[in-house]
């Protein structure tokens, strides 16, 4: 059990839609903090001005919320910041962990260059590091100097990823990283190091591609004199190919989902176990995945993305909404295929009967479709099943309408019998019945669908094509 005020924090950086392995960070931070009781926060990473828009801000709120991630705190942005990271440059300038290095863009691309042809890793020489003894160089006139940070040149830097297990890289891989360009904006790795200082956050989760700027925000924390967080680096998300998940496997912004017809809920649940497990269980609340989660059951090895299983459980998650909720979800997409509600009956009963069979709710519109548009049945189909032999029965039926009691149990009683006085089977019956009424073949159980369309509505159907 932690003793530490537990404080996660997802920190995406607003230069595109919230994707499926942004969201599944943002899930395990945010459930790791609620199962400890600690606190979520959201933070803004803004600093690539270039890349960064309002709109894409604006995706990753919505997808926040349609996913019902609900932060504590924030969201904070990076920009509005400025302020404090220029203070902590200062004073790591005048404790002497960073200096000012006057080298230009191009020298600075010539020593990686010379540091390639020598067979060794390409980075910054150290030209205006200073070291007790060392001449640096004179001040070139007129050139603003970037601020690097004095990375250690011995020794290595070492972390327990609660997902990897134990990382170590070695301090001489990392050169002295610019952390403020030459106009004093500050840089990636020296912001997200002082937003964690300053947000005391205790965990950070994210994608196994920030493993390589772990030790350069270690090193910058320590040189600070922050407490470090523990980190996870979660492994990508993989396409049914094996491949990293992209738009070639279908949608991968979050916010395509609801337009699809999934709800939050199978989102989440499926997201939670890609990566995560707790024994065998496939389908459980949030408030369950909070109650399990953690750092322990987080797996190091790729997940990959089946759109089969997330439809199988969407289908589960449909079945136990409440159908008020999907009605106002469907009717949207059921008005603009034309459907004319007045008259007709209630949406949400007819849901209820139809949602079991659906795996998204634009299924579910769709299918509910044939409630509340006439019905237009095929020539050839009605000549096939309106026949001689049936006609009497189909009279018989539309008589008896008038004083049956309008339940779906006291219809399927009078529906069979109908059929024991004329000799039929039920398909003989019930094909036309559905063409009458429905104007399709396909349909749930017939006596189910008539109850629904009411009394006056069947018996007006029926009346038309008799």
């Amino acid at each position: 059990m932690t003793t530490t005020p537990v404080r996660t924090r997802f920190a995406p950086s607003p230069t595109g839609f919230l994707h499926l392995g942004g969201a599944r960070t943002a899930l395990y931070s945010w459930a790791y903090a609620r199962h400890f009781g600690g606190t979520f926060v959201l933070r803004i990473e803004d600093t690539d001005v270039e890349r960064s828009t309002p709109e894409a801000v604006q995706a990753i709120l919505d997808g926040m919320k349609w996913l019902g991630l609900d932060h504590d705190e924030g969201p904070f942005y990076q920009m509005q910041r400025m302020d404090r990271y220029r203070e902590v440059v200062a004073q790591m300038l005048e404790a002497g962990t960073a200096y000012h290095c006057y080298s230009s863009p191009e020298e600075v691309q010539a020593m990686r260059d010379r540091a390639t042809a020598a067979g060794e890793k390409p980075r910054y020489d150290g030209t205006w590091r200073p070291e007790e003894g060392k001449v640096l160089p004179p001040v070139p006139a007129g050139r603003k100097p970037v601020v690097r940070f004095k990375n250690p040149l011995d020794g290595e830097v070492t972390w327990n990823d609660v997902v990897k297990g134990t990382i170590t890289i070695a301090n001489k891989e990392l050169d002295d990283l610019v952390i403020a360009r030459p106009d004093g904006t500050p840089t990636y790795n020296f912001c997200v190091a002082v937003d964690d200082w300053d947000m005391q956050i205790t965990h950070v989760l994210r994608g196994d591609d920030h493993v390589n700027n772990t030790p350069r925000q270690i090193n910058i924390l320590r040189a600070i004199g922050a407490k470090l967080p523990e980190y996870g680096h979660l492994p990508m998300i993989l396409g049914p190919d094996g491949q990293k998940l992209s738009k070639r496997h279908g949608a991968v912004s979050v916010m395509e989902y609801p337009a699809q017809g999934f709800l939050p809920e199978a989102m989440l649940n499926y997201l939670a176990r890609l990566g995560w497990s707790h024994g065998d269980d496939e389908i459980f609340s949030m408030e369950q995945f909070a109650e399990w989660f953690n750092l322990e059951s987080l797996t190091p090895s790729a997940a990959q993305f089946n759109n089969e299983k997330l439809a199988w459980l969407n289908n589960h998650w449909i079945k136990q909404a409440d159908n008020t909720r999907l009605a106002e979800l469907v009717k949207p997409r059921m008005l603009a295929a034309g459907a004319v509600f007045d008259g007709a009956p209630a949406l949400p009963p007819v849901l209820a009967l139809l949602k079991d069979r659906t795996n998204t709710t634009n299924e579910l519109a769709d299918a509910a479709m044939l409630f509340y548009r006439a019905p237009q049945p095929d020539a050839a189909l009605l000549s096939q099943h309106v026949t001689d032999a049936v006609k009497p029965a189909l009279a018989a039926f539309a008589e008896r309408i008038a004083t049956v009691e309008w339940s779906k149990e006291a219809i399927a009683a009078m529906i069979k019998e109908v059929l024991a006085a004329h000799g039929l089977k039920m398909p003989q019956l019930a094909m036309p019945l559905r063409l009458f009424v429905c104007g399709q073949l396909q349909t749930p159980a017939i006596d189910a669908v008539l109850q629904l369309f009411g009394r006056d509505t069947v018996a007006a159907r029926i009346a038309k094509f008799l």
